[in-house]
């Protein structure tokens, strides 16, 4: 249908308008087509986006909000344990491919077995190797120095724990540990040196230590607390190098071929209620490190402790109890140096219960329960008797 109207867009300027067959309105002042129609319609369209766009643009927004969210919070996989068993019977077979496939929080058990492969932790962060016992588990190596690494150079192990295993030597050396922090190794028996280099924060604990032909524990530049460990024939028992910061408390050590204990450099240690003897030597302090010596017993040894010119000792409450000499000087030959005696040091038998069959405990009988706020000197409790 045809019509016709008018349209005033001024005063001064007015416009007829029909609308054609075609659709199009035309200007009967002018005769010039005009897409009106068109014009209107994609309004209308326009209108209807909009109200559509809106809901689905705020639903987009949200989408990307928790997508931001989630990409900022790190995914945490549960911890798990991982078997290793030599039958096949865990998921893996090798114990350096379950520390390999291992992430952050897992525990790995060790079922019995002798393996004959070397292992390495490095770049690890809270992990924990767990053996079936020291007597059930061993790790052999193969063709490195040391059959168990903790640490690589440049790269170190954080939060590692490892008990329950025994570790033999293996090219000279048993186990090293390099470049690491707040490591556990908890009882474990190493047959032959454990060494550490630039590692903090470790702990030792309940360990059997022996059979090196160097050191049963030797730790350069690295802060340890050593407890509760027996360290057995070795070369030299302990020792302390470099800058290192090591404390030892209620370890017994004994048959070493030289020093129970070396403290050497410039390192700082602390002995605490240790029971060394049966050495040729009790410790050694030389080089300018510092040391402070209580609660200790240092006996059955060829000689108690040599004190180097430029090291300094606080000593106090050891028991003392050696065939030659108690107190020596460093130096070619060592000098005898009664003066090195602290007040409080006791010069006694500590009358162990059995020392020929390593029984270091004391016996009921012996002089040194409650020394100086101990309530005994050395690593072992007396013996009950009335049990």
């Amino acid at each position: 249908m045809n019509g016709e109207w008018s349209m005033i867009t001024g005063s001064d300027n007015p416009h007829r308008m029909t609308t054609g067959r075609s659709g199009l309105v035309a200007c009967l002042t002018c005769r010039k087509a005009s897409l009106y129609h068109a014009a209107m319609a994609i309004s209308h369209v326009h209108r209807a986006l909009c109200l559509i766009a809106a809901p689905v643009f705020l639903l987009y927004c949200g989408v990307v909000a928790q997508a931001d969210e989630a990409m900022k919070s790190p995914i945490v996989q549960e911890p798990r344990t991982l078997v290793v068993a030599l039958d096949g019977t865990g998921q893996y077979r090798s114990i350096q491919e379950a520390i390999d496939h291992a992430a952050s929080g897992d525990t790995i058990r060790i079922k019995a077995g002798e393996y004959p492969e070397d292992v390495t932790i490095h770049s690890k962060h809270r992990l924990r190797l767990v053996g079936d016992g020291v007597d059930k588990v061993k790790i052999l190596g193969r063709n490195r120095v040391g059959a168990f690494h903790i640490g690589k150079w440049p790269y170190g192990a954080t939060e590692v724990g490892i008990s329950g295993l025994t570790i033999q030597e293996h090219g000279g050396l048993a186990m090293g540990i390099f470049n690491g922090h707040a490591l556990v190794l908890r009882e474990l028996k190493i047959n032959g040196m454990l060494f550490g280099q630039q590692v903090q924060d470790v702990r030792i604990e309940n360990c059997v230590i022996g059979g090196s032909e160097t050191t049963g524990i030797q730790l350069a530049d690295s802060q340890a607390l050593l407890v509760g460990n027996f360290i057995h024939d070795n070369d030299h028992g302990v020792t302390v190098a470099g800058k290192s910061d090591v404390r030892l408390e209620r370890n017994v050590i004994t048959r070493s071929l030289f020093e129970g204990v070396v403290v050497t450099d410039s390192a700082r240690a602390v002995l605490l209620s240790n029971t060394i003897v049966k050495n040729g030597g009790g410790v050694a302090f030389l080089g300018t490190s510092r040391s402070d010596v209580s609660g200790n017993i240092v006996g059955l040894n060829k000689v108690g402790f040599v004190v180097g010119a430029s090291s300094t000792t606080n000593s106090s409450y050891n028991a003392v109890f050696n065939s030659e000499e108690n107190y020596l000087r460093a130096g070619s030959p060592n000098v005898p140096a009664p003066e090195l005696k602290a007040d409080s040091d006791l010069t006694v038998d500590p009358r162990f219960a059995d020392p020929g069959q390593d029984d270091f405990r004391l016996r009921s009988d012996t002089p040194l329960t409650r020394v100086g706020g101990f309530a005994y000197l050395g690593a072992l409790a007396p013996v009950d008797e009335s049990r």
